[in-house]
């Protein structure tokens, strides 16, 4: 099941002791059916509230966001657990669980929390192991495994909710290089295979370059009267685009390039300057 999530004219943000902050404004955008589509931005640029904002943990503050052509204001929760599945930053802190029964948490909005597992949900887990590759790590404890297998896990879990759309705040950050990579290719298989929207937060720019199909940059907004002067008042805005479109615009120089660091557009590669 594919299904379209559309932003139009999006504005997000959240209440402070001195009023709204508005972190990111203007944004139109489809998020992609069968794309890996990665969103990035310095520390403290607003990702995390972008990707909450998206996965209606908190409402926006301006536009319209509309799944399968309904307002996603309009549907119930139990409706949107079947649709959207979420992975967060944080490692699960569970004991004497077995990964098994993790990721059978993830049939909850069919089953309900204590519900029991009928062959459909058993199925559901069955396979959501197997396309993770995690059948080998079914028994054991989660507390027991590495970060990357933890990951893997919540994945899984996710797949096991069986919604068309996944995002993921910052999947990699606890990962050494090899598991980071292998967890990017995994999303990008599972996107493209199945069918799914999978859209994450990142610190990885260069393994996003290679892995997205899709990147969405956060940015300072720039005044319009004022060329190269950030907006204070505007907040961010959000740049998109294939990495090689992004390369061949300069936003990807723009965005990440400083003292130090050159964007080679040919190469699709960040060099260091001494």
């Amino acid at each position: 099941m594919t299904m379209e999530y559309i932003l139009t004219n999006l504005t997000t943000g959240y209440n402070t002791r001195r009023g709204l902050r508005i972190v990111s404004r203007g944004i139109s955008a489809t998020l992609q059916p069968g794309a890996l589509t990665c969103l990035l931005g310095p520390n403290g640029a607003g990702k995390s509230t972008l990707l909450r904002t998206l996965a209606t943990f908190q409402p926006p503050l301006g536009g319209n966001m509309t799944l399968d052509g309904r307002d996603i204001s309009s549907y119930k929760q139990h409706e949107l657990a079947r649709l959207i599945g979420v992975v967060l930053t944080e490692k699960p802190d569970v004991r004497g669980m077995r990964v098994r029964d993790m990721v059978a948490m993830g049939r909850s909005p069919y089953t309900g929390f204590w519900g029991r597992l009928g062959e459909q949900d058993n199925a559901a887990v069955d396979e959501a192991l197997h396309q993770v590759g995690i059948v080998h790590l079914q028994h054991r404890m989660v507390d027991s495994l590495s970060d990357g297998e933890r990951q893997k896990v919540m994945i899984a879990k996710a797949l096991a909710q069986q919604t068309p759309i996944i995002f993921l705040d910052e999947p990699t950050a606890f990962l050494d290089f090899p598991s980071k990579v292998e967890a990017m290719l995994l999303l990008r298989r599972l996107a493209h295979e199945m069918g799914k929207t999978v859209f994450l937060s990142t610190h990885d720019l260069e393994l996003a370059l290679q892995t997205a199909d899709c990147m969405w940059i956060l940015r300072p907004r720039m005044a319009e009267h004022l060329p190269n002067k950030q907006n204070e008042n505007g907040g961010l805005q959000v740049v998109i685009g294939t990495p090689r479109e992004l390369a061949d615009n300069g936003a990807l120089s723009n965005s990440f390039a400083g003292t130090g660091i050159v964007f080679d557009a040919e190469q699709m590669r960040f060099n260091v300057c001494c």
